[in-house]
């Protein structure tokens, strides 16, 4: 079993610059495909050959458009930042939609290795994200994905079975916890706080980010001893209709149901929960993050759900308080709050920069020679970052790509997500 320290604390690191006024890649807008080249910001952008070029890739509409938009204008903001500091880094950032789908999102990469991308920031979503991770591995192009959690994204990890069917990728990391990590985490969580006593599982068989979780979640469960008293799951093509996974948690005493899937379908079971008379106590992973979005959804149905995750926008650090009020404003969310992919798609972008810095990397290197001065940098045990999603703590990267840092836990009260441990 592995330990992790959940630490409640929610300090971070001083306080960030305020809202720039540079916009980093608005010379770009002319990229060709189906992109978001302009930057959010307003201003002019870096001399052509004096920045670093960073793509970005991810759902900005479709079903996922909410984690896309987040990641793109947290990234967004970070650029806009260090680029309105006049250091001597400077980077320009187009972003990339690819509606979720695999296909899209590949070619979306092969159109910014057109307009000269050295760096990668994505994908977003997970089967997008191990479909461009096999280009960029053949590539040798730099790839931090802040929220592709499976471990097929990064590779060398072992099946079901013992076999590794997927190599290392060593050009790729994640800024994300990995979906085993969070299953584990999960469960360690829901033990220590004594959250409930039978557990029932609802998880999407045909989604690779929903298996891993569960999986990893049922093992760490038999070795803490809590009682799994119902597993059930459901497909992609069949995510409607819940009465029988939930009649089976309810039937068999469950208090607390795991719900390691996305916000969508489980809004549908809060409320089908709801009319049926079932009230257990909910526990999600960050795919529960959105919850409070869905249209038509009764958001008094998720009062008390919980999830663990790396930020906390009601968070009361000045660290915390400056991004929500950057993201929030016109250029970038527009009245939204940020969530986590947007706070993780920040801490990539600084946490690059870092790496630049201790690498001693210049923006006139080919793509192949920044990515292996990257990997040797991340990889290093000398280097650590500590930014929004890390909890106040330094945060390093093991060689396979998986980053390590603190979850905290995280509860909708009053409509807002709140610090579980406040």
């Amino acid at each position: 079993m592995s330990s992790l320290n959940l630490n409640p604390s929610v300090s971070r690191r001083g306080l960030i610059a305020g809202a720039a006024g540079l916009g980093a890649a608005g010379i770009l807008a002319g990229c060709s495909g189906n992109g978001d080249g302009a930057a959010a910001g307003s201003g002019s952008a870096p001399a052509a050959g004096t920045a670093f070029m960073i793509g970005g890739i991810g759902p900005t509409t479709g079903a996922a458009a909410i984690y896309g938009q987040a990641v793109k204008n947290g990234a967004q903001i970070a650029v806009d930042e260090i680029n309105a500091e006049g250091g001597d880094i400077q980077f320009a950032l187009n972003f990339q939609d690819d509606e979720g789908d695999a296909e899209k999102s590949v070619n979306a990469y092969n159109n910014l290795k057109d307009w000269g991308m050295q760096i990668l920031v994505g994908t977003v979503t997970t089967t997008p994200c191990v479909a461009v991770s096999a280009e960029t591995n053949a590539d040798n192009m730099f790839q931090l994905t802040p929220s592709g959690s499976s471990t097929d994204v990064i590779g060398g990890f072992e099946d079901a079975d013992g076999n590794i069917s997927i190599p290392r990728k060593e050009n790729v990391f994640q800024m994300c916890f990995t979906d085993p990590n969070q299953g584990a985490a999960s469960a360690q969580y829901i033990a220590e706080q004594g959250l409930g006593t039978k557990i029932a599982i609802i998880y999407n068989m045909s989604d690779t980010y929903s298996t891993g979780i569960y999986d990893s979640f049922l093992a760490e469960a038999a070795e803490l001893g809590l009682e799994i008293v119902s597993e059930t799951s459901f497909t992609e093509d069949n995510q409607t209709d819940f009465t029988v996974q939930l009649n089976d948690a309810k039937n068999n005493g469950a208090d607390l149901v795991f719900l390691p899937i996305y916000y969508t379908p489980i809004s549908l079971i809060l409320t089908q929960a709801n009319q049926m008379g079932y009230a257990p106590k909910w526990f999600g992973v960050d795919g529960m993050d959105g919850l409070l979005t869905v249209e038509g959804f009764d958001t008094s149905l998720a009062e008390g759900c919980m999830l663990l995750t790396p930020f906390v926008a009601t968070a009361t650090d000045e660290a915390t308080q400056a991004f929500v009020e950057t993201y929030k404003g016109a250029d970038y969310g527009d009245g939204e709050t940020p969530n986590q992919f947007a706070a993780d798609a920040y801490d990539c972008i600084y946490a690059i920069k870092q790496a630049i810095e201790t690498a001693g990397l210049t923006p006139d290197a080919d793509f192949s020679e920044i990515c292996d001065g990257l990997v040797e940098t991340f990889t290093s045990p000398d280097f650590s970052f500590t930014g929004l999603t890390t909890a106040g703590e330094a945060a390093t990267w093991s060689e396979t790509g998986e980053i390590s840092k603190q979850p905290m836990g995280m509860v909708i009260q009053d409509g807002v997500y709140m610090p579980l441990d406040a």
